[in-house]
Order: structure tokens, then sequence, then C-alpha cells
């Protein structure tokens, strides 16, 4: 297993994974990620040199956002992404970045990830109307937090908006 910055070489594996999953991830151009790939804010894990995944994640500013992370379905729950995540939680430190967040439906079985990696649920908005869904917005400190607002995260599920 090996995590390294993503290269434009890798954008077509990253959109083609990208699209693959677009229900639960959200969907992205291509063109976002062959913006952001030179600025060295994607990720690859990589498995005998074929990726398995990626991780795209905002600036190095006090709070970085993950914007998508996704490992191939067939090779979840076996460490790949938590190398991916743990690997941007050792570079975020260098630059002093204080703290990392994202959001994750309310429905979706990543959220029993992102608990695990040492996130916690810092709040809950509300989603959109057609999927009518919660939305957890998951927090991990990299530098101690003066204040921590905490809540127990949503399992809420799907409730597809019907028109009347």
């Amino acid at each position: 297993m090996n995590v390294r910055l993503a290269e434009l070489k890798d954008l077509t594996y990253i959109d083609h994974l990208q699209r693959k999953n677009s229900s639960v991830l959200g969907w992205m151009s291509k063109a976002t990620f062959e913006r952001e790939i030179p600025l060295l804010r994607v990720l690859l894990a990589e498995l005998d040199r074929e990726p398995v995944g990626y991780l795209y994640h905002g600036s190095e500013r006090k709070t970085c956002k993950i914007h998508q992370a996704c490992i191939e379905y067939d090779l979840r729950g076996q460490s790949y992404g938590a190398a991916l995540v743990n690997t941007l939680l050792d570079h975020l430190r260098v630059f002093g970045v204080q703290n990392v967040m994202l959001h994750c439906g309310s429905e979706m079985a990543a959220n029993h990830f992102w608990q695990a990696m040492g996130f916690y649920c810092q709040a809950i908005r509300q989603g959109g109307f057609i999927r009518n869904r919660d939305i957890n917005i998951w927090r991990y400190d990299l530098q101690p937090a003066l204040f921590i607002t905490q809540t127990e995260p949503s399992s809420k599920a799907i409730r597809w908006a019907t028109r009347k």
C-alpha cells in the first residue's frame, strides 16, 4: 500500500471512481480535479502500483476541508482510507493547520469510518429538499481546541421528496 500525491496522469482514474460513486460523494467536474491536482490537493492510494482510491482536500489554512474521499467498493474496510487520511493529517500538522472538517450524509456508512478515525461530530445541518436527510459535520483537531462543541451524529435515512 502506497499513498502519494496524484498526478495529472491519474485524472482518468479519479474521475472514473468519482463518477461511479457520485450518488454518495456528490459530483465534481473533471476540470476541478485537473485544476486541483497541480495544487497538490489530491492524494492517491495505490496497491501494487494500481490506484485504489483518492482523497481531495482544500488548502492548508487554519481549517482544511476534505471535499471527497473514496476507496474502491470491494476494498473498503481494509485500512486504505485510513492510510489516505493519516497521510493528510501528517501533512497538515507540518503546516500548522488547526483542524480538519468534512460533511457526510447521515445515511452513509462512512460516518462510522470518520468516527473511528478520531473525528467528532461538531454539528448537524439539514440537507437538501430532494433527499431530505441530515448532514453530519465532522471535525478533527490537529491543535488543542479551546472549546469543543460535540453532538451525536445523525443516522437519519434518506426520505426522497415526492411531488404533489
